[in-house]
């Protein structure tokens, strides 16, 4: 289960120290900003726009209620939120009955990009999270279009080893 996660931590990124938290509702509307400050997420909605404040609050309240998922934030106790991810314990039949942690929406903020804080949040979800949940795999997509993504997932020791489809219901 997510809930076993020790939580708040400390982690050690190259230009900062950062507390890995589980997110609040006080956090909505830091959330909504990491989410719009992406060109690729404001494309397909994620605009940080007030009138979707109610469909963002009803979503982090799923979320946080069930113990599969977890919303995790990074701050660094001055700028605040600076980094957020989600993670979703999958049990699953494949590979013997393994336990998949999928890791979505991996979030820096512009400012503290390159910084260090994406690569500690992943290794601590590799290195903590998954042994902690009982996962024997950690999985996630990336949209064909973040080539540099692509390259720092790789440097941690990803492999591309799927393709990934995606059907958007109206």
């Amino acid at each position: 289960m997510i809930a076993t996660l020790n939580l708040p931590t400390t982690l050690d990124a190259r230009t900062t120290r950062v507390r890995l938290r589980r997110a609040t509702a006080d956090d909505l509307p830091a959330l909504m900003k990491l989410l719009s400050d992406d060109p690729i997420s404001a494309s397909r909605g994620d605009r940080a726009a007030e009138a979707d404040i109610a469909a963002y609050e009803a979503a982090l309240a799923e979320i946080v209620s069930d113990t599969s998922n977890e919303i995790v934030i990074a701050d660094d106790g001055n700028d605040g939120v600076l980094a957020t991810m989600q993670l979703t314990r999958i049990p699953g039949m494949a590979r013997r009955g393994t336990t998949r942690l999928l890791v979505e929406a991996v979030r820096v903020s512009r400012a503290h990009r390159s910084g260090g804080i994406g690569g500690a949040m992943m290794r601590w979800v590799m290195d903590v999270a998954a042994p902690t949940t009982g996962a024997g795999l950690v999985q996630l997509t990336s949209d064909e279009a973040r080539t540099d993504a692509h390259r720092f997932y790789e440097r941690l020791g990803f492999a591309g080893s799927h393709r990934g489809f995606k059907y958007q219901v109206e």
